[in-house]
């Protein structure tokens, strides 16, 4: 079980409060004057890891998969798009000689041989030195910006320049774009060259500090990822780096982190950290620009290398750090966003389960909920065996607050799951067992094809009124075990949006282990060892859990979740678990839905989200931005006028003086927390239900006890 709590998480590339896995350092060259160094070449250690590593792969990776001609080919275009995904370096006759690799890299890594890895990064290397000297002699001349002309944002699709002078064109306009964002933010030529040029250097050095163990590792995780997006390899540094606790000793700002192309993108925002309390920055959020405290120059962080730029995150307890963001949910070409937050350590305390009341009246009547947020599945194991009888645990600390909200005197509760992006399995099987009498909760079939089911150990129940459980987007894993048995037993009633779909466990193995190495350190392989299912048969896998009652957002039109993974592993179904529903929803739903739909369609807020679905949608399409001054200002003073819009009409509903444009707007003025509000009448329309149901059945029961009650003989005919 233990093997399975440590790996129930979504995260591929770690960092944690302000701390990455670091690679290796050597000294910069000067920008435009590349330093002449020999290509990188395979050594003889990686020779023996890739053995090994392939090895593994096919021993013990859930499916099973072989190493052939199918796997090369996947692997090929894997390795180069990791280095050239936007098709910005390599010409087309780079491509046509990687061809020559199509269908022999499975033969050439069975035995040992990484020529192919080498050539393809040396190559890199090759193109990007050509890239830079263009990029220093175009910065000596300042940039047109009234001429109309945009840029292709995602190449992807498009084929490979030809010649250097095509490339030439793509990066002059790649250059200009981000020269017109930074006089949009009212830098001045000078203070824009100086800043692209800064920006350029950092890409250079960070090239230029590349390992012959980077490359390396570059390209296992290009072989591992054929397998399944979760499994990858670590090396020996980077290993030590994911091994740490980061949680007891570093100060951050509470994310993880990982180098997105020339970008620095949020991973996961870690719960209880300053990131996750103020509320301002979400995972794939894009961190362009790290400045210190309240006052300090806003450092320029694209093409920076990831470990520099969480050197500049990171800092002591209580001081500001100001990010300069780019938000996921931005169509293309928008603004970048300022935030401030306050450095701080994130403990097991700032993670753990709290719980609030809310009042309210809908329908005429008076409710009052109890709503208890889990950030994740935590447990103190090191308290737990040293015989702690208070370690915290997720179950243990619900339980309590389960006690308080039913001594407030709540009508029902909602368990709060949006953004918790799992931890440990045995507490989401617990968690589970507060809400059901006994049964299985969750089923586990390992890579050998054994299946596992986990029940609730607590034949008690701790609480039994109408439950609702939110989840997003970003709730996978652990939440999604405890979300789908809550469903599957009728048990709750699921709202919010689709679930991550991270339904597989990984397990760590060391290469130590399986190489006599004589105190050579080689790395370790994280490995999807085995599936989660539910009781129900199907698997939390690629799909997650739909919600009984859905709301749109935002993130189902992005590349984000399980479904959204090349080579992800699909849905599939085993025999089901026996268990014995606790049905206290299913004959609502209808009802419930149809309320629900009625009010939406009448709700400024969902209206809002549906506009800006279609915004997203349509500009993702189009996929250009334009280049011109005056059509970029336009396009942000009309996003200004429609915040400010937004806000007007959120003040006019509470009676607060209109807003002006060049007012800021307050922060209770700003999108409120709609779907939690919808879903406290949801599960006011629920507990009606719920209470009118069991009125009726409290009278039939009565009547049909008692044949002097004249209502009897009527409500038996009509039953009959």
């Amino acid at each position: 079980m233990n093997k399975l709590n440590r790996m129930c998480k979504i995260p591929k590339m770690f960092l944690l409060f302000g701390t990455l896995l670091i690679l290796p350092m050597s000294s910069p060259g000067a920008f435009g004057s590349p330093e002449t160094t020999d290509a990188l070449e395979a050594e003889s250690k990686h020779t023996l890891s890739g053995k090994v590593i392939t090895k593994l792969l096919r021993q013990y990776h859930y499916n099973h998969k072989k190493i052939d001609d199918a796997i090369s080919n996947e692997l090929l275009d894997l390795y180069i798009e990791h280095y050239d995904h936007n098709k910005m370096y390599f010409l087309t006759s780079d491509v046509k000689k990687f061809e020559q690799y199509r269908y022999t890299l499975d033969d050439d890594i069975l035995s040992g041989n990484l020529d192919a890895a080498y050539l393809i990064f040396n190559t890199l290397k090759t193109r990007l030195d050509q890239r830079l000297v263009f990029v220093k002699e175009r910065l000596k001349i300042e940039f047109d910006f009234s001429v109309k002309e945009s840029l292709q944002m995602d190449r992807e699709d498009e084929p490979w320049a030809n010649t250097a002078g095509e490339l030439d064109e793509l990066w002059r306009k790649k250059l200009k774009n981000e020269a017109l964002s930074l006089s949009m933010a009212g830098k001045e030529w000078e203070g824009i060259q100086k800043t692209l040029t800064k920006r350029y250097a950092n890409l250079e050095r960070r090239m230029a500090q590349y390992q012959s163990e980077d490359v390396f590792q570059d390209y296992m995780n290009a072989l591992s990822e054929t397998f399944d997006p979760h499994t990858s390899y670590f090396s020996p540094i980077s290993s030590e780096n994911f091994g740490i606790d980061m949680s007891l000793s570093l100060e951050g700002i509470g994310a993880q982190l990982t180098s997105d192309e020339d970008h620095t993108r949020v991973v996961k925002i870690i719960p209880g950290g300053p990131a996750d309390k103020s509320k301002l920055i979400e995972a794939n959020d894009k961190i362009i620009g790290v400045a210190q405290g309240s006052d300090g120059e806003m450092v320029d962080v694209i093409g920076m290398r990831l470990d520099d730029v969480v050197q500049k995150i990171r800092g002591p307890k209580g001081s500001t750090v100001r990010l300069e963001i780019i938000q996921a949910e931005s169509s293309v070409g928008s603004p970048s966003k300022e935030i401030t937050l306050v450095r701080d350590k994130v403990v097991l305390e700032d993670r753990a389960a709290n719980s609030d009341t809310v009042e309210f009246m809908h329908e005429n009547a008076n409710y009052k909920l109890g709503i208890i947020d889990i950030p994740a599945f935590y447990i103190d194991l090191e308290a737990q065996r040293r015989g702690d009888r208070n370690y915290k645990s997720t179950t243990r600390d619900v339980r309590r607050l389960i006690k308080e909200l039913e001594s407030a005197g709540v009508d029902g509760i909602v368990i709060d799951l949006r953004r918790n992006g799992g931890g440990s399995l045995q507490e989401a099987i617990e968690l589970t067992g507060l809400f059901i009498e006994d049964g299985p909760v969750v089923q586990v079939k390992s890579s050998i094809g054994k299946k596992r089911v986990e029940a609730d150990p607590d034949p008690g129940i701790a609480y039994t009124g109408p439950l609702g459980v939110l989840v997003d987007r970003f709730s996978a894993s652990a939440s999604e075990i405890f979300s789908s048995a809550i469903q599957d037993y009728g048990r709750g009633m699921i709202i919010g949006n689709q679930t991550y779909g991270k339904g597989t466990v990984q397990n760590l193995l060391g290469l130590d282990r399986f190489i006599r190495s004589g105190g050579e350190k080689y790395g370790q392989l994280k490995i999807t060892i085995a599936k989660f299912y539910r009781i129900t048969g199907g698997t939390t896998q690629h799909r997650g859990v739909i919600p009984d009652i859905s709301f749109p957002s935002i993130y189902n039109e992005m590349d984000f979740g399980e479904n959204k993974q090349l080579h992800a592993l699909p849905w599939d179904e085993i025999s089901p678990a026996i268990f014995k529903p606790h049905d206290q929803v299913s004959m609502y739903l209808s009802t419930l839905r149809l309320n629900s739909k009625k009010r939406i369609t009448q709700n400024n807020e969902f209206q809002y989200i549906t506009e800006d679905i279609e915004r997203y949608k349509k500009e993702q399409h189009n996929n250009l931005v334009s280049l011109n001054f005056d059509a970029r200002k336009k396009k942000l003073d009309d996003l200004g006028k429609l915040k400010l819009e937004r806000a007007n009409g959120r003040r006019a509903e509470k009676k607060l003086k209109h807003l002006n444009e060049g007012d800021k707007i307050p922060a209770d003025d700003r999108a409120p927390d709609f779907v939690l509000e919808e879903s406290k009448l949801i599960m006011a329309d629920l507990i009606e239900l719920t209470n009118h149901n069991k009125a009726g059945n409290i009278a039939k029961t009565n009547n049909k006890s008692n044949p002097s009650n004249p209502r009897s003989e009527s409500v038996e005919a009509k039953e009959n």
